[in-house]
C-alpha cells in the first residue's frame, strides 16, 4: 500500500564509483513504520523539531511560528507566533531530561528564535529576547546578526551558547532578585576560534560541548570556563587512501552537520556518510561513506544496535550495526577521531599486514529501512519510543510515522472495547 513511500529504490546521483548507494526493496520486513499520518500547519520549511515529554512535541521553521502536537494522536494542541523572521534553532531548557514538570522552557533561535523555562521564554536569531508566557517583551539584547542563530545549546548556570556564523556566543539569563525585578539576559563571551560558518553544536556530557563548521572543523570546549579542549582542522589530510581524499574533495562532502553517541559508540555525519567509532576498541568500526543522495542532516540511535539519519536527498534511512564475520574489511583510517584521543593513526608502513589489520572495519551499517514520504529536504526527525517517528521537511510537512503492527493491535484492542461497551460481544474468562 505505500510502496510509492516506503522501500522505492532511488538511482544514486553523482557518486564515486566505489562508492555506491546502498538500496532496498520493497520487502523492508525490519522496517516496523508502515503507516503514517500527515501534520499540516506550517506555511514555510519546518527546520527543528523538539520533544517536550513522553507524548508531546513542538514544531518551527522559517515560518517564524511554534506549533505543539500531541505524538500519539497528531492533534495540533497549540499555535505560539509573534517571530517575524524565520526561526533558527529550537532546544527545551532546561533539558527534557531534566525537567520533572511538564511546562519547562522551550528554547527556539531565528532571525528572530524562542524557548520557554517555566515561566519565560528566551527568543534570539538578529537578537536575543526575553518573553513571559503572556508573550510580554521582558528584555532583549542588541542587534547579533542578520543571519540568524543557527544552532542553541543548553549549558549550565541558566547560560545559552548561539552559533552564530563563525561565533559562538556565551549568554547568560537573569532572573529576577529581590534588589530587581527585572529580567536580564546578558552577553558573557564570544568564541571566536572557528573559521568557517558552525553547523552541528551539541553537548557531549557534563563536562564538554562539541561544535562543528561547514569545513570539517571541529572543536572540543569546556562546559565550566569554555576553553578549548581539543581541536581539529585539518583531519581529512591525514586519510590513508587516494580513495578517500577523492571523496572528500568537496566542502560538502566534509561538512560535519550533526552526531551524537553512547556509552559504547561515537556516530558522525560527515557530508554525505555515517561514521561509526568505538569508544572500548580505540577505532572506526563501521562506515557508510555514501548513506544519503546529499547530505546527512541529522542522526539518532535507537536500541538495538541501530541508528536512524535524514538527508537533503528527501529520504529518512535506518541502519543496523552488524559484526562482519572474517571477511575483508573495508579499509578505513582512524585520524578522523585522533583529536579525541580515542586512538592513533597506524604510522608503521613497515608492516602491511599489521596496517591492514588495524585499518579495516569490523561492523558494517546495514540498511533495513527507507522512508520515503517527503517531496524534499529532510531537516530532522524525533524518535518517541511508544509514537513512532516524527519528520519535518522543506515540503512544510511533518510526517507521523507509525509502527504498522502496534498500530493494528491498538484498533483491535479499541474494536473490541466498542462491541463489549455495546453489549454485541460477550467475554468469557
Amino acid at each position: 500500500m505505500l510502496r510509492w513511500l516506503i522501500g522505492g529504490g532511488r538511482e544514486p546521483q553523482g557518486l564515486a564509483e566505489k562508492s555506491p548507494l546502498q538500496t532496498i526493496g520493497e520487502e523492508q520486513t525490519q522496517n516496523p513504520y508502515t503507516e503514517l499520518l500527515v501534520l499540516r500547519a506550517h506555511r514555510d520549511i519546518v527546520r527543528f523539531l523538539v520533544q517536550l515529554d513522553d507524548c508531546r512535541f513542538a514544531s518551527a521553521g522559517d515560518d517564524g511560528i511554534v506549533v505543539v502536537w500531541n505524538a500519539q494522536t497528531g492533534e495540533k494542541l497549540l499555535e505560539l507566533s509573534g517571530h517575524t523572521q524565520k526561526i533558527t534553532a529550537i532546544i527545551t531548557f532546561p533539558p527534557l531530561e531534566a525537567c520533572e514538570e511538564k511546562n519547562q522552557l522551550i528554547l527556539t533561535a531565528s532571525a528572530d528564535k524562542t524557548v520557554i523555562r517555566l515561566d519565560v521564554w528566551l527568543s534570539g536569531g538578529s537578537d536575543l529576547c526575553v518573553w513571559n508566557r503572556r508573550l510580554d517583551l521582558l528584555c532583549k539584547t542588541s542587534h547579533l546578526s542578520d543571519t540568524g542563530v543557527s544552532a542553541l545549546i543548553e549549558i549550565p548556570k541558566n547560560c545559552v551558547v548561539a552559533a552564530v556564523g563563525k561565533e559562538l556566543i556565551i549568554f547568560k539569563l537573569v532572573a529576577p532578585t529581590e534588589g530587581s525585578l527585572e529580567w536580564n539576559i546578558l552577553e558573557v563571551k564570544r568564541l571566536l576560534d572557528h573559521q568557517d560558518n558552525i553547523l552541528s553544536l551539541v553537548n557531549v556530557n557534563d563536562l564538554s560541548f562539541v561544535s562543528g563548521s561547514h569545513v570539517g572543523e571541529l572543536i572540543v570546549w569546556d562546559v565550566s570556563d569554555w576553553t578549548v579542549q581539543a581541536c581539529e582542522r585539518n583531519f581529512w589530510t591525514q586519510l590513508d587512501t587516494q580513495q578517500e581524499i577523492k571523496l572528500c574533495q568537496k566542502p560538502n562532502d566534509i561538512s560535519i552537520h550533526h552526531f551524537t553517541w553512547d556509552e559504547e559508540n561515537v556516530f558522525a555525519a560527515v557530508g554525505r556518510g555515517l561514521y561509526v567509532y568505538n569508544l572500548q576498541m580505540k577505532r572506526v568500526i563501521a562506515c557508510q561513506k555514501t548513506a544519503h543522495d546529499s547530505s546527512v542532516l541529522h542522526i539518532a540511535r535507537l536500541p538495538n544496535r541501530q541508528l536512524i539519519s535524514c538527508s537533503e536527498d528527501g529520504s529518512v534511512r535506518i541502519w543496523e550495526l552488524r559484526e562482519k564475520q572474517q571477511l575483508a574489511a573495508e579499509p578505513l583510517p582512524t585520524g578522523f577521531f585522533n583529536m579525541w584521543g580515542f586512538g592513533r593513526v597506524n604510522k608503521q608502513a613497515s608492516q602491511p599486514v599489521k596496517k591492514q589489520q588495524e585499518n579495516t572495519t569490523p561492523c558494517s551499517l546495514e540498511l533495513i529501512g527507507d522512508l520515503i514520504g517527503h517531496s524534499s529536504s529532510v531537516e530532522m526527525f524525533l524518535h518517541f519510543e511508544d509514537h513512532g517517528l516524527v519528520t519535518c521537511s522543506a515540503d512544510h510537512l511533518i510526517i507521523l510515522w507509525k509502527n504498522g503492527e502496534r498500530e493494528s493491535g491498538l484498533r483491535s484492542l479499541k474494536l473490541f472495547q466498542k462491541l463489549e461497551e455495546n453489549g454485541d460481544l460477550y467475554l468469557t474468562v
